[in-house]
């Protein structure tokens, strides 16, 4: 199923410059418009190519979720939580107990399709008609890194007939969407393969400043994740496109990493976010961190304002996920952990980092992975995952240095207890220094868990792989309000929004025809067939 090369309509177009207009002047309360039926339209003719590569730096930060309350809505309140990274405190948040809040996850979806994809679809489509060749080719390797993140929460979603200018809109299986990702890239390879050394987007592309180079090792990147993401459903294919990705050039190094910039006007949104006091460092990022003695430790998160409240002699405290609303509030923060200083507001000493889309750390873990398999992947599962934690904990403001990188991966120390009033165990019991004479599901889980940790603070990314493989072993959550998910189980899936239910009710009746069960949050998807 190659995805429907659909000419730009002057809707698409009126999309992309209302968000140009408001890129920083942007809230809760925003308009948004019917997905193909806007009150009023723009002609195409009034654009540029100068303006494509506005509307692509769009497409780059609202695909990510820049904004503070999208990335809000979207990810802080769901996966950031489900990932076991950071347990909230709002005591009228209740995502936390496996409730999904449909306002929220309705404004997440109508925000990628009423924003990000607009601008996203408008990029591709006319670079494709003005032979803008290699504009083109890095334009479908963002789709891809958009797209696979939306499939991922919901399973089927709207993809090949998006843009198509009908009142109704058909969703794809997430089988046919993954599928499509792997011959768009094949096509924006060849074109990036063709193109070395040559640039696009250069003064907008927020991501890699239009190199060519770049863009072509993290589209190998991007289908080495993908490949693995399938790994239990489609074996086959995945190692075909795993050893295809490493065969091509996949990042070897922190300095090949995408990493989205920011600025005064497109701050990270943990810069805002982290200001409302809704969260605070996890049980289980407290186990593993305290018990391997881990130098991330001081940039992830920041001592708690109350000190070792738990006696265990370290002042970073976790919260067990699920707490009810009684046991919730502002005043339970001083007691735990906030995110580290760097993604604090400005004004409290934040930096407003970058926002990583994919780093080398999770591309050598993936390829420790696949070496487990006995796939081609340039090394040893052993040599590989080494080599990830080395990249992580050399990544930006870690900067450990070479002493402490060999200390940490020759590391014994084992998870450690939280000592928390649950009286929670230690999460696991693998140590860091690679198990080789263990059994290979052994080896996997102290490879996700480290990848796992490496991929802080993106909390989406690990969602995904903690549905996909069942690692990290993360602790039940203390309550759950939702009966389809009980407390020891893993929220699969988010169900089609009502908006869709209402407004595109007839094809959003079909797309539950393409699950593997009913619209619950207890159904699989696709990819998640361990």
């Amino acid at each position: 199923m190659a995805m429907k090369k659909h000419i730009a309509s002057e809707w698409t177009v009126l999309v992309v410059l209302t968000a140009m207009l408001s890129f920083t002047v942007s809230s809760c309360t925003d308009d948004f418009m019917d997905l193909n039926s806007p009150p009023h339209l723009i002609s195409e003719e009034n654009i540029d190519v100068g303006l494509l590569g506005q509307a692509f730096a769009q497409s780059q930060y609202y695909g990510m979720y820049g904004l503070h309350w999208r990335f809000q809505i979207s990810q802080s309140l769901f996966s950031d939580l489900y990932s076991q990274y950071f347990a909230t405190t709002a005591e009228n948040f209740d995502s936390d107990q496996y409730v999904e809040v449909g306002r929220w996850i309705d404004l997440a979806w109508r925000s990628f399709y009423e924003v990000a994809a607009p601008q996203a679809y408008f990029v591709e489509t006319f670079s494709e008609e003005e032979g803008l060749s290699l504009e083109n080719a890095i334009a479908k390797v963002w789709r891809v890194q958009i797209y696979h993140r939306i499939t991922d929460y919901w399973g089927p979603i709207i993809y090949s007939q998006f843009g198509n200018g009908e009142t109704s809109v058909s969703y794809d299986s997430q089988q046919d969407v993954y599928m499509d990702f792997f011959d768009t890239l094949d096509e924006a390879v060849t074109v990036l393969e063709q193109n070395r050394g040559g640039s696009a987007f250069a003064s907008h592309d927020q991501v890699y400043g239009g190199s060519a180079d770049h863009w072509l090792a993290f589209a190998n990147s991007l289908r080495l994740r993908l490949a693995m993401r399938i790994r239990y459903v489609d074996p086959g294919k995945a190692r075909i496109e795993a050893e295809k990705a490493v065969t091509a050039g996949v990042m070897m190094d922190n300095s090949d990493g995408a990493f989205m910039l920011t600025t005064q006007n497109s701050l990270h949104p943990h810069t805002t976010i982290t200001n409302w006091g809704e969260f605070r460092m996890s049980s289980a990022m407290e186990s593993l961190l305290e018990g391997y003695d881990d130098p991330r430790i001081g940039i992830y998160f920041s001592p708690a304002v109350d000190g070792d409240s738990d006696g265990d002699g370290s002042p970073y405290e976790g919260l067990r996920n699920g707490l009810p609303r009684i046991d919730k509030g502002a005043s339970i923060n001083p007691k735990y952990s906030d995110i580290g200083v760097n993604w604090l507001p400005l004004g409290k000493g934040g930096v407003n980092p970058s926002i990583r889309v994919m780093g080398a750390a999770e591309v050598y873990f993936l390829r420790a992975e696949g070496a487990l398999q006995g796939w081609n992947m340039g090394g040893s599962a052993e040599e590989l995952y080494n080599e990830g934690i080395r990249m992580s904990l050399t990544e930006g403001r870690i900067g450990a240095d070479a002493a402490s990188v060999d200390a940490y991966i020759a590391n014994g120390n084992l998870p450690a207890s939280p000592n928390d009033e649950w009286e929670s165990p230690p999460l696991t019991d693998i140590p860091v220094a690679f198990d080789s004479g263990a059994s290979s599901e052994r080896q996997l889980e102290q490879i996700v868990t480290q990848k796992w940790l490496a991929l802080f603070p993106d909390g989406w990314e690990a969602y995904a792989e903690y549905r996909r493989t069942g690692y990290p072993d993360l602790y039940p959550i203390i309550r759950s309000s939702n009966p389809d998910v009980p407390e020891d189980a893993i929220f699969r899936r988010m169900t089609f929004v009502s908006s869709e239910y209402s407004n595109n009710q007839v094809a959003t009746e079909a797309a539950v025809s393409l699950l593997n069960g009913p619209d619950r949050n207890n159904t699989k998807l696709w990819w998640d067939a361990k």
